[in-house]
């Protein structure tokens, strides 16, 4: 044992004796109250250390993220909802997308856009589109860099949604850059 682990473990002495000193004093005629609290305390910490372990079992549960093979083949798990969701890349700024190969186009929601540096209001909406929610307006916007994974698009059209939408949605103008398969509880995309 070398010198700075027996500075280690006398320090740990010196703080179980000081706290076992300290439980002793305080719980002198209450014994059984002190080994129930040490007990409660004891499955605390065990349980925050097993949750701490746990963390990156349960993160992949919990928040499923797309995973990039060495040949560039991107595997997207189906989420809790049902649906399939797609972080981009835009110029240098994540953007999640929910896949949706019901939808002709990119579109991107208000929230979107303004994080992308699109000033919304300045847009002009003249194109409309047909949506579950009803016909809403869109403006076309061109977008500089998209990049999914290894894969870089330069110069690709997508529009800006004015009505209230949640996220955005990845249509089939995109998608259909990709041989898409849906495997299980998976979507493959593959260039």
């Amino acid at each position: 044992m070398d010198s700075e682990m027996t500075g280690r473990l006398i320090y740990l002495l010196l703080l179980l004796a000081s706290v076992g000193g300290w439980v002793l004093v305080e719980y002198r005629k209450r014994m059984g109250e002190a080994l129930r609290t040490a007990a409660a305390w004891g499955l605390i910490f065990i349980g925050v250390i097993a949750g701490y372990g746990l963390w990156n079992d349960l993160r992949r549960d919990v928040l499923p993220q797309q995973i990039l093979s060495e040949t560039g083949r991107i595997e997207v798990p189906r989420a809790a909802d049902g649906h399939y969701y797609l972080t981009l890349d835009i110029g240098g700024t994540p953007v999640r997308f929910l896949a949706d190969t019901g939808a002709t186009n990119m579109v991107l929601s208000l929230a979107d856009a303004r994080r992308l540096g699109i000033d919304p209001d300045a847009l002009v909406y003249i194109g409309t589109a047909q949506t579950a929610n009803g016909t809403v307006q869109t403006a076309r916007v061109r977008l500089d860099q998209v990049a999914l994974g290894p894969h870089l698009d330069e110069g690709f059209s997508a529009w800006v949604n004015r009505g209230e939408m949640d996220g955005s949605l990845l249509g089939m103008d995109y998608l259909s850059l990709y041989h898409v398969e849906l495997a299980g509880d998976r979507m493959i995309l593959r260039r």
